[in-house]
């Protein structure tokens, strides 16, 4: 922003942007960093995953995620300083920085921060979101946003809150709403056998998604049971204790599904 002219005539000190502005420390709960993501967005990522979310999704790896306060307390300042340390090496991978969690918009205002410094160190962002909570991802944060990895986790109302417990609308609208402003969608699909390998549905995903027209590429994510230890843990019942992964076959229709549509499928 440049100067302006103050009531006395004299020129106003210039309002300093970007890097130079000292920002408010804003609080918010990590659940974990991993510094050398590779899966999460092009190249070499520094993946921030944020505690706190409202979906109990019956494959989640990350049931230690759910509730926010269950994290560690941390500021906004003290993330970005972590960030800082990898900024270079980041560049030069091509990379950048994802937040994930848990759901980061459970904590619109801390991803904000987050999404707002890196874009001042010049770093790719990317958005790793359910998308049911997409009314707390206002403008401004999505501005910050080069990415968005969007989990639709299936494509009727009765198998979306069967596998979730929530309602799939709000995350077809918020699908709609990056479309409109050109928002580059990776779409991310876990394929979990007897629970979202209804190939009508499939289809139905598929379509939408195409014609969506923003959505760079698919990805196919068959389901394991790594994270089965943590439903132990946090003495949860694990309903897909007895589902194996699929097969090769099912894997192999399914990706074929998405690019019937003449969607980019990695």
């Amino acid at each position: 922003m440049g100067s302006s002219e103050h009531p006395s005539g004299r020129s106003a000190a210039p309002v300093p942007s970007g890097a130079g502005v000292v920002r408010p420390a804003i609080r918010g709960w990590v659940h974990s960093t991993e510094t050398g993501g590779a899966v999460d967005g092009p190249g070499i990522r520094f993946v921030l995953f944020l505690a706190g979310c409202l979906l109990r999704c019956q494959y989640c790896h990350n049931p230690d995620s759910w509730h926010m306060h269950h994290g560690k307390p941390t500021t906004s300042r003290e993330i970005l300083d972590e960030i800082r340390g990898y900024a270079s090496f980041l560049k030069r991978a091509r990379g950048g920085v994802t937040l994930s969690g848990g759901e980061p918009l459970v904590q619109p205002d801390f991803t904000a921060a987050i999404l707002r410094g890196c874009k001042e160190m010049g770093l790719h962002t990317a958005l790793d979101t359910a998308g049911f909570l997409g009314l707390h991802a206002d403008d401004f944060l999505l501005a910050d946003v080069d990415l968005v990895l969007l989990d639709i986790k299936a494509f009727t109302e009765a198998t979306y809150h069967d596998l979730t417990g929530v309602a799939l609308a709000p995350t077809l609208a918020f699908a709609e709403r990056l479309a409109a402003m050109k928002k580059p969608v990776w779409l991310r699909y876990v394929l979990v056998p007897g629970l979202t390998d209804k190939f009508d549905e499939i289809d139905g995903l598929a379509a939408f998604a195409a014609g969506l027209g923003n959505v760079e590429r698919v990805d196919v994510l068959p389901f394991h049971k790594m994270g089965e230890f943590k439903w132990a843990a946090e003495g949860v019942p694990y309903r897909l204790a007895d589902t194996e992964p699929p097969s090769r076959e099912l894997i192999d229709r399914t990706r074929a599904a998405f690019r019937d549509h003449g969607l980019n499928v990695a």
